[in-house]
């Protein structure tokens, strides 16, 4: 049962006439607008000529194209585990897994794919896979004149990473590096040679 002096009660601010009619945050909002546009030195701070220049990106957090990592064999990282196509709010992973030829694996993907066109780079594949073998790059200049261009597939993914091995997009936290980035042993406890996000 709950009791009278645990019930918080609320009550709505009362409005004047002219706070009713919200002049003062449509002007406020106005005057945001015209500060930001007639700003001159910001605007040549912020705006670039794009493709001649290109913005320098924060390596560390900026979400582009995917790639699928290979593991120090050579071999895909995935083991089909499904937690990236799961874990994606858009549904634009699609796995097909099958039997793995290597003794240290139970299945890979056969097949994966992944729209890049309803993906939302929202990291959620990233986070979610246990073996980091799905990441997100700092490439944003994709083009495609069909949409099946931007379907992503196995190989093309892997030609991402192969592109881009040398630079890791993004430092992975201490718990999920899995060695695949320098890192050292886990279970000895000692610090990896990436840091904490």
């Amino acid at each position: 049962m709950i009791r009278d002096e645990d019930l918080l009660i609320l009550h709505p601010p009362e409005l004047t006439a002219v706070e009713r009619l919200y002049l003062p945050q449509i002007l406020s909002g106005f005057r945001t607008t015209l500060r930001h546009m007639f700003n001159i030195k910001r605007r040549n701070r912020v705006v670039v000529q794009y493709p001649e220049q290109k913005r320098e990106l924060r390596v560390s957090n900026y979400r582009g194209v995917h790639r699928l990592n290979k593991d120090p064999d050579g071999r895909i990282a995935c083991v089909a585990c499904f937690m990236c196509s799961t874990a994606c709010p858009a549904h634009c992973i699609h796995i097909e897994a099958g039997e793995s030829p290597w003794p240290d694996r139970e299945k890979y993907p056969v097949k994966f794919d992944i729209d890049e066109l309803r993906c939302i780079y929202c990291g959620m594949c990233e986070e979610a896979c246990p073996c980091d073998a799905i990441e997100l790059t700092p490439h944003y200049d994709i083009v495609g004149r069909t949409r099946e261009e931007m379907i992503f597939d196995k190989e093309k993914l892997l030609d991402v990473f192969d592109r881009t091995k040398d630079a890791k997009p993004r430092k992975n936290p201490a718990v999920t590096d899995y060695g695949l980035t320098g890192g050292q042993d886990r279970s000895a406890g000692l610090p990896t040679a990436h840091p904490k996000l």
